[in-house]
């Protein structure tokens, strides 16, 4: 079965992080990616881009209609994401809880959310 991990921060909350905290908290990720990685069960890891660049697409009146920035109203937003493949949800569990979102940043509102994937294409 394949898992896909979404990673989300509070934008509010890691503004408010001084920037030496900032920088010694994301200093900590490479490893615990790289340990996540390094159960050969993660197809896709991403780190999303800014806000400002990000655009929704919806369709309106038989166009499609684009706005700026996430869309919907939330304290949490999506910063990455991950495509693990697991033999049971406890192992998926076991690796998103490798994930820097679920073991750092507390203090920036980081968290992770595992959703089983019923359809999965890739090129």
């Amino acid at each position: 079965m394949k898992y896909l991990g979404l990673a989300y921060f509070t934008p509010e909350k890691f503004a408010e992080l001084a920037p030496d905290d900032v920088k010694a908290l994301v200093s900590q990720c490479p490893a615990l990616d790289e340990k996540m990685r390094a159960t050969g069960k993660v197809l896709v890891s991403a780190s999303l881009g800014d806000l400002d660049g990000w655009r929704t697409l919806r369709p309106r009146s038989g166009r499609t209609h684009v706005s700026d920035g996430p869309y919907t109203e939330s304290k949490e937003v999506v910063g990455g994401l991950f495509i693990i493949e697991a033999d049971s949800l406890d192992e998926a569990l076991g690796i998103a809880s490798m994930h820097p979102a679920a073991t750092l940043g507390e203090e920036g509102g980081w968290a992770v959310e595992l959703i089983p994937l019923d359809f999965f294409m890739a090129r």
